[in-house]
């Protein structure tokens, strides 16, 4: 079908064609030749870049391997420690050839001072940002050292923790620990614990360090957003902020089309219309192809190409239709006018040693999303905003994202410095991910106003009436004001919900209203008929625990504590009710096992009937419900939990199942 594109501009220029310099815009990794060290030992090992400092530790024999047996509980001392990391690298030929060299840090885990020859040129602190410093100055010829010191989030907050007028919960933190400071910490919730994750409170330089060089100006940011789709025609706006050193007349080019800017010093934020008739629209699995236009723009500067960018973008509309109806409270999604019935899952983070994830596991996994007739992962509050890959993968198969902040079960401080650091963090993630047609909403957190209003914490920790109003004062002020204006400025098109769920499935009634978190069957300890009469308007979380298949397990436990008490196995379990609910439900459906390898069968049998009858009950209580999202798709370290894909990327039973039964509505 013959396409049309019609761009609103006032002055297209059709002649110029630039020249093709040596590139102004250089990128050079700084991940050669790393060494770490404990602070204060004197002792130095060679460090892989990116890494975290257990990887580094295990890579040199100075500690085993985490992930076995006791090892968790062994090696908790290493986050208590400070570490140094250091290398050397050369920069002479940049020096001479460009203007400005940025030193660019992609992430940092988590408190980090950053020395460069020597002199401090960052104080790091959060591992969810990006750190940028301009050090042309501070590069010199021959050989630059480059020094990170990464100090104990447990040293740094300690004392933050121990002065604040009340405790803060950190839903997250089971471990017998004194000084709890998760909830001062803008790092992964995960790594300080949970109910399917071991602790390893992480550092170290976990995702990319570079040089970057450029001349005059640069592109900083291209995205592309679909505003409306009408008649077969699409409008849409693509926005191109630009950082100019050297003001004056610049071209734009947007793939063949040439625009002529007057761009003054500094930020520069340029927004361009255009149309495109007949449009090949992006679907999510099972409803249509997922199709992605390329598009690629150029920033001239008399005849030289100073800077490009190629992105990929959708051509979609989505919505979240939430209010009130003849029933209660609606919850569900329309894409591209179309309401959808959303089947998946609630997605981890993939390792609890983020570095190692590879290329090849991503593709896998979301390629087994694919297979599994998905339509949406949840990217859930207590993990991390993924890598860009993750979000091109969900582009490419057709999967929408749910993307939570990273906020999860846990109360966060009421300061002027926090939600600074927030709202650097919050600005920078959506920046950088809302061009992914697979973004289909933003959501301020995890189970946090339902605890506050049905777990009893202001009973728990004693808040007096002052309190909990200052508390809850400061959990507005960040999720119901600043995130949400940051959405409404940096992404209006995707829409936000504070948290999730919005109802508590306590009461009957509640089932009638909005987002659902269903843990009657498991914390409720009830059983699984319930999950046919429980069914809520949009299902975000349910779901039952299985073992992994023994061959997973024997990667991680030796053989001799291959059953249920051995202190190996009760440590692996990190449910407070795992094993006897487990055994109780086998019990219920199946003969009593009589080996340690038949209970693991027997769990994912057992796991499998859940689902199972959850996800048909969901299914046939359509337009009730409109979404059902099991908890959880695949683990982060080998052991029990709600997963249906292990950590080696063994599917469970219950992949299967799933797989089938989400086949019905495709």
């Amino acid at each position: 079908m013959k396409q049309f594109i019609i761009l609103f501009l006032s002055f297209i220029i059709t002649s110029c064609t630039p020249e093709k310099h040596e590139p102004a815009v250089v990128s050079m990794n700084l991940h050669s030749d790393w060494m770490f060290s404990k602070e204060g030992s004197g002792k130095w090992y060679a460090a892989e870049v990116p890494g975290v400092i257990h990887l580094d530790l295990f890579y040199n024999h100075l500690i085993g391997d985490p992930y076995w047996e006791n090892n968790e509980q062994k090696q908790r001392w290493i986050e208590d420690e400070n570490w140094v990391y250091k290398t050397t690298f050369i920069a002479d030929k940049l020096l001479k050839k460009y203007q400005h060299i940025d030193l660019n840090f992609e992430g940092l885990d988590t408190y980090a001072d950053v020395y460069l020859n020597k002199q401090k040129i960052l104080s790091a602190n959060n591992m969810f940002r990006t750190w940028t410093v301009e050090v042309k100055d501070q590069l010199i010829q021959g050989k630059n050292e480059l020094e990170i010191v990464f100090q104990s989030p447990i040293k740094y907050n300690n004392q933050k923790v121990e002065n604040y007028p009340y405790k803060l919960p950190s839903g997250n933190e089971t471990a017998d620990i004194k000084t709890k400071v998760s909830s001062f910490t803008r790092k992964a919730a995960y790594h300080f614990g949970w109910d399917f994750s071991p602790r390893f409170v992480t550092c170290g330089i976990w995702r990319p360090i570079t040089l970057k060089t450029w001349n005059k100006s640069r592109i900083v940011d291209v995205y592309t957003s679909t505003i409306e789709i009408e008649n077969e025609n699409a409008k849409m706006l693509t926005q191109i902020e630009i950082e100019v050193a050297t003001a004056g007349d610049y071209i734009v080019v947007i793939d063949s089309l040439k625009y002529r800017e007057k761009l003054s010093s500094g930020s520069n934020i340029l927004n361009y219309h255009f149309e495109i008739e007949n449009p090949e629209l992006w679907w999510c699995n099972g409803h249509g192809n997922a199709h992605l236009y390329s598009q690629n723009v150029e920033l001239v500067f008399k005849d030289e190409i100073l800077d490009h960018k190629t992105i990929n973008y959708g051509i979609r509309t989505i919505e979240l239709v939430n209010e009130t109806d003849s029933i209660g409270t609606s919850f569900y999604f329309e894409l591209n006018g179309l309401p959808v019935f959303i089947q998946g899952a609630n997605y981890i983070p993939q390792d609890m040693f983020l570095p190692r994830v590879t290329e090849e596991r991503y593709k896998k996994l979301i390629e087994d999303v694919k297979l599994a007739n998905m339509n949406m992962l949840r990217v859930w509050g207590g993990g991390i905003y993924e890598n860009d890959l993750f979000y091109q993968l969900c582009d490419e198969k057709g999967i929408l994202v749910w993307q939570d902040f990273m906020f999860a079960g846990s109360l966060y401080p009421d300061d002027a410095e926090f939600k600074e650091n927030v709202k650097q963090e919050v600005i920078q993630n959506m920046k950088r991910l809302r061009g992914h047609p697979s973004i289909a909403l933003w959501c301020g957190n995890n189970e946090i106003d339902v605890a506050w209003n049905n777990w009893g914490w202001q009973k728990q920790y004693g808040y007096s009436s002052d309190d909990s109003t200052q508390i809850w004062d400061n959990y507005l002020s960040i999720f119901h004001q600043l995130i949400p204006e940051l959405v409404k400025k940096y992404n209006p098109q995707i829409v936000y919900t504070p948290s999730t769920p919005l109802s508590n499935w306590g009461t009957s009634e509640n089932f009638d209203h909005g987002s659902m978190h269903y843990w009657g069957v498991w914390h409720g300890r009830e059983p699984f008929e319930n999950f046919e009469t429980n069914v809520g308007r949009f299902m975000v979380e349910y779901g039952f625990q299985s073992y992994p298949e023994i061959s997973t397990l024997k990667k991680v436990i030796s053989d001799g504590s291959l059953y249920l008490n051995s202190s190996a196995m009760k440590n692996r379990q990190k449910s407070y009710v795992g094993n006897g609910l487990i055994s109780d439900h086998i019990k219920q459906y199946f003969e009593e096992p009589g080996s340690f390898e038949e209970f693991v069968k027997l769990s994912q049998q057992t796991q499998a009937k859940g689902l199972q009858i959850a996800i048909k009950a969901h299914q046939n209580n359509q337009p009730y419900c409109m979404g059902t999202l099991f908890w959880q798709l695949n683990d982060c370290w080998p052991g029990p939990s709600w997963s249906v894909i292990d950590y080696y990327g063994k599917h469970k039973l219950a992949y299967e199942v799933v797989k089938k039964e989400f086949a019905t509505e495709q």
